[in-house]
């Protein structure tokens, strides 16, 4: 008996003899850590194979008394998570102790040594040595897997019980058989039993030559395809094996007759069904093959949904669920439309460009419902490999489709509604890049020839409706063009309330349990948790906090016993904690320097707060904010301006010289960039050299150029909005942009005073406090001699001459 337990490695479906070597294939979690304590000591470990080869977690009364003695001689770790190791068999053991109270089984082993062969029984013994040598090389003429060097190798041999051992290893044995075989110490009655199998298998290999003769004469020359099934099915018949192999088969062949491929994909199928045909269908190729298969078939290639076409139910259901997109509904009726009057056309891509939260997955949704399409949602942020797009390659073990087309498998129709959530989330790397795969799959003009790189065959997108969802067009161009823009703005607080009524507050009441009777929120509460408590430009936080309404009435119903909650803006703050926000107007009283600019974010718009202050120097302007290259360069654009003209602002030149001027952007851990706010800087610095007021209630927004002439920005909607919510009154926007106030809702326009401006000094004009008075002429002629002195090069002193 060893002197310490050895760890144990249960095996299913195979036998290991002594002087035996073979690869094994490890996953089980209690098998590594038994390979690892062996790796760990010596290296020896106890392979014992188990009775039951669909037992998942052996134990003691589940595995065979008697196994083999190895060492393992290299240990490899695959990627999936598998432990390939090389092992070589020793002694035959006997397992005398076994513990299974560890992390891996163990035992106390105890070798079997061979019974010896008696000096009468060495004549006899070598006989029948050479009679089983010689019926093993009969089986190896008819068995081609049996080569050359391992019946010279065998020959070599004088060991009867390794003999035994090395033919054992080599024949196609049952794992009982193979297992009373390692039980037999005695080498002669081993060699007895292996010759009776060579035998045996012998005479079934003969059968089986027979049969492949017989149904040769019965076939032609020209059904050799025909022949070779026939042969397979009788051999198979022969042996009692393959019923279900075959009527797998059989019904992968009626799918493919069945089912309405397209011509490419059923010429392929067909011929990757022929390969099947000739393959062991415990073969690794033939899984491949079969899971290709079953990709194919699985395919709506030509199973459509039925589209509705009645308009007013889908104008109906938009409207229900979704307030407000006035441009997004029009735009989908006028798809709608066009189909009703085509019967089929290439669907449009449709790209929803907004900030989070205001609706634009739950879009997507409804729209499928309101067209009769499956809806499939595919989400791309953090996708950086190719192949998630088009597939891997069937060459790669675990390859499988792209995600294309696993949603269309999903959705079950040729025509379903896919939503590419977050499409500007994409990222690229060393595996490829996602967003020009995607570049064909976005292409009405190409998408009707979509080629998977698992598939092997042309897939047709065309019928299939692309919508996509992004926060900003921070993506390539190339795909931008492929794109139909609709942007979606941020909500006004009249909206936010009247989602909020409509659907945000019945959703909250039904995940948490409440009647209607038990909860009333006051449009005052609505009010101030828009104000108060969420600063966004969608609706995804106010869902939060009237969640939070929602958790805490349930605590105060079931705790305190109220029969039904109130909640105004008077009890708001006791279920809804401190206000987070102020709402009002950015700046408390006008200020010299201080002014409101407006910024647009990827969440929507916001009041951008600009200072600037002077002090004694040498005409030094210095930007501090963590801002961007081109809202520094703004900023040096604005000072070029003011200085050129300077004394029809009303600014002595020379001050130029003698003071250095300050700008900063508050909150400074945020990075900013951007030109839109030019008019914002020249105001600012205007407002310190000239000692006059910002008005508190203006904010502007707009480029300057060096002639002072205010040019368009973008996100003018998301600005107006931001400037409602920051109690702004009058709102200064370039003059070009003048056209888009046709997308601005009604209720943004109404409550702002909103002035197009071209100029700069239009815009001084309204936001200062009082008018700027430029220099008069003698003022002129003063700093114009003052500048003179200053650039005039210093007198030398007068020398003096000693007498």
């Amino acid at each position: 008996m060893t002197s310490s337990p050895l760890p144990v490695l249960p095996l299913r479906n195979i036998v290991v003899f002594p002087h035996m070597v073979v690869n094994l294939f490890v996953a089980r979690e209690q098998s590594v850590r038994a390979l690892e304590a062996a790796m760990a000591g010596d290296k020896s470990i106890v392979l014992v194979t188990q009775k039951d080869e669909e037992t998942e977690d052996p134990q003691i009364d589940d595995l065979y008394k008697i196994g083999t003695l190895a060492r393992v001689l290299q240990l490899l770790k695959l990627p999936d998570g598998t432990v390939k190791i090389l092992t070589e068999g020793l002694e035959r053991v006997v397992l005398e102790k076994i513990d299974d109270e560890g992390a891996y089984l163990e035992a106390e082993v105890a070798i079997l040594a061979d019974a010896a062969v008696q000096e009468e029984e060495e004549g006899d013994t070598a006989a029948l040595m050479q009679t089983v040598f010689d019926s093993f090389r009969e089986y190896s003429q008819l068995e081609s897997k049996i080569s050359s060097e391992v019946l010279k190798a065998l020959s070599e041999l004088d060991d009867p019980s390794r003999l035994a051992d090395q033919i054992a290893a080599h024949l196609n044995l049952k794992i009982a058989v193979r297992q009373t075989m390692l039980e037999l110490i005695q080498p002669t009655e081993r060699l007895e039993q292996i010759f009776a199998h060579i035998e045996r298998e012998i005479s079934v290999m003969r059968v089986e030559k027979r049969l492949r003769g017989r149904v040769k004469k019965q076939m032609e020359k020209n059904q050799r395809e025909y022949y070779l099934n026939e042969q397979m099915k009788a051999i198979q018949r022969e042996l009692g094996q393959g019923e279900e192999g075959r009527s797998e088969l059989d019904e992968i062949e009626d799918k493919i007759a069945r089912i309405r491929l397209s011509k490419e994909a059923r010429g392929k199928a067909q011929a990757e069904f022929k390969k099947l045909r000739l393959m062991s269908p415990m073969s690794a190729e033939a899984t491949v093959v079969r899971n290709y298969l079953d990709w194919v078939l699985a395919l709506p290639w030509r199973k459509s949904s039925r589209l509705k076409q009645d308009l007013s139910a889908a104008e109906a259901v938009l409207e229900a669920e979704h307030y407000g997109l006035e441009k997004v509904k029009e735009r989908i009726l006028e798809y709608l439309a066009v189909q009703n009057r085509m019967k089929k056309m290439k669907g449009p891509i449709l790209c929803l460009v907004g900030p989070p939260g205001v609706g634009k997955t739950s879009l997507g949704q409804s729209i499928a419902k309101a067209t009769g399409r499956k809806f499939v949602r595919l989400s791309l942020g953090g996708v950086r490999d190719e192949s998630e797009i088009r597939g891997h390659r069937r060459t790669y073990i675990g390859s499988m489709p792209g995600k294309i087309i696993q949603s269309i498998k999903k959705a079950g129709t040729s025509n379903p509604l896919i939503l590419l959530d977050e499409i500007d989330k994409l990222g690229a790397d060393w595996r490829g890049d996602p967003t020009s795969a995607l570049l064909e799959v976005l292409d009405p003009a190409q998408n009707h020839s979509f080629g998977d790189h698992y598939l092997e065959v042309d897939y047709d997108l065309s019928n299939v409706l692309f919508m996509t969802t992004a926060n900003s067009l921070n993506m390539p161009g190339p795909l931008i063009d492929r794109m139909e823009i609709i942007r979606l703005a941020g909500y006004t607080e009249e909206e936010k309330i009247e989602i909020a009524r409509r659907h945000l507050i019945p959703r909250q009441l039904k995940s948490h349990g409440l009647a209607e009777e038990e909860i009333r929120i006051a449009d005052s509460a609505l009010r101030g948790l828009v104000r108060y408590y969420t600063r966004e430009a969608g609706v995804r936080n106010l869902e939060r906090e009237i969640a939070n309404l929602a958790r805490k009435s349930v605590k105060a119903l079931d705790l305190d016993k109220h029969e039904a909650i109130e909640i105004d803006e008077a009890a708001l703050k006791d279920y809804a904690g401190v206000k987070k926000f102020r709402y009002g107007l950015a700046e408390d009283a006008d200020q010299v320097g201080v002014v409101s600019g407006l910024a647009w974010t990827g969440v929507g718009g916001d009041i951008l707060t600009i200072e600037a202050v002077t002090s004694p120097g040498r005409g030094r302007v210095v930007a501090t904010g963590s801002l961007g290259d081109v809202m520094k360069e703004s900023i040096q654009a604005a000072e070029s301006f003011v200085k050129a003209r300077a004394h029809d602002l009303g600014i002595r030149s020379d001050i130029f010289a003698k003071r250095d001027i300050h700008v900063h952007v508050p909150e400074g851990a945020t990075p900013k960039d951007g030109p839109s706010a030019g008019v914002a800087m020249v105001t600012s610095i205007v407002s310190v050299l000239t000692g006059l007021a910002v008005r508190k209630d203006v904010a502007m927004t707009g480029e300057v150029t060096l002639r002072g002439r205010v040019l368009p920005i973008g996100g003018l909607k998301e600005k107006l909005l931001a400037a409602l919510r920051g109690g702004i009154t009058t709102v200064l926007i370039p003059a070009e942009n003048e056209k888009d106030l046709e997308e601005v809702p009604d209720n943004v326009k109404n409550g702002l005073t909103i002035i197009p401006v071209d100029q700069a000094e239009a815009a001084l004009a309204q936001a200062l406090v009082a008018p700027l008075t430029p220099l008069t002429a003698e003022e002129r002629a003063a700093v114009e001699q003052v500048l003179a002195q200053q650039a005039a090069p210093p007198q030398a002193p007068p020398t003096l001459v000693a007498h």
